[in-house]
């Protein structure tokens, strides 16, 4: 139990004796001053009255030098312990942070202004590859699954000093599908170190999609990538029992209204680092809609920033 009620009542104590005194004695010595002016000598009486004022004073005096020390006291150990608790916290303290886009060979490079983009980023995620074997070669992917554009995001990024992350469409049809595409993956990305090596996992494509996402996973590992998330809806990763124990990070999308704008935390348990909160947004540099990502504001956000992309913008 506290003892700072008490402590307050106490600090008050002087001050209420004090007054209660002075009132006490004020009125004791009126009622009393027409029996005692005619008895004693006015010199006597003004000499008495001077000492009394002069007792009062000095003792009132006393009690504010006394609180005023308290209080000066009290200011210095709180002053003394916030720039304690600053020092410590300094190198963790949370900063302000863009949004994080991803983008695939569907954002084509000739409708993008890297200049301006990477102005308005913290960072990007870049997908390198679509799956397995694509059964028809588009816009955006070769047939071997490798993404069009890949090269070109990450270099142009680069260049600008925006950290890079990169991610693969997981889409195998059994585990030696899902090892192979890791291994393509890994081949087309490894070269330009990126951040984190991200695994997309949006749809059943083998019986049991645990152990095809957990067959991807292992053979990256085993590549060489020590940096490995997921991304995941909480939906499809309940409905499937996929694990995300041996993920470092863990990436959601969660839309709300999928109006552009930040709208609402992901309603899970998962300790998530990053949230895709939208898929409709705008940023200057891509006049097209484009994913946005933000830092879990769950976590201190510096931490995460520096897990995700290291020590970047």
């Amino acid at each position: 139990m506290s003892n700072k009620p008490f402590s307050l009542i106490f600090q008050f104590d002087d001050k209420y004796l004090f007054s209660t005194s002075l009132f006490c004695f004020l009125s004791d010595f009126t009622l009393k001053w027409n029996y005692m002016r005619k008895r004693i000598k006015p010199l006597v009486v003004f000499v008495f009255f001077v000492s009394f004022i002069a007792i009062i004073l000095g003792a009132k005096h006393y009690s504010e030098s006394k609180e005023t020390k308290q209080q000066k006291d009290a200011i210095t150990q709180t002053s003394a312990t916030s720039q304690s608790t600053d020092t410590s916290d300094s190198d963790e303290a949370d900063k302000s942070y863009k949004p994080i886009i991803d983008l695939s060979g569907w954002q084509l490079p000739s409708d993008i202004n890297y200049d301006v983009l990477a102005k308005n980023v913290s960072g990007a995620i870049i997908r390198v590859h679509s799956g397995a074997q694509a059964k028809k070669e588009n816009a955006a992917t070769h047939l071997n699954g490798i993404d069009k554009s890949y090269q070109r995001h990450i270099e142009e990024f680069q260049k600008r000093n925006i950290p890079v992350a990169v991610y693969a469409y997981v889409a195998g049809s059994n585990k030696k599908e899902m090892q192979k595409a890791a291994e393509n993956f890994y081949k087309a990305a490894s070269k330009y170190k990126p951040t984190y090596y991200w695994l997309d996992v949006e749809e059943k494509t083998i019986d049991d999609m645990n152990a095809g996402v957990e067959a991807f996973r292992a053979k990256l590992a085993s590549l060489g990538a020590k940096n490995i998330g997921i991304y995941v809806g909480t939906y499809f990763l309940e409905e499937h029992s996929i694990s995300t124990k041996k993920f470092t990070a863990i990436w959601i999308p969660t839309y709300g209204y999928n109006d552009g704008y930040y709208n609402a935390a992901p309603k899970t348990d998962l300790k998530y680092d990053l949230h895709q909160y939208t898929s409709q947004g705008s940023i200057s540099g891509f006049a097209h809609d484009v994913d946005l990502n933000q830092l879990s504001p769950l976590k201190n956000q510096t931490k995460t920033f520096k897990k995700l992309f290291g020590n970047g913008k």
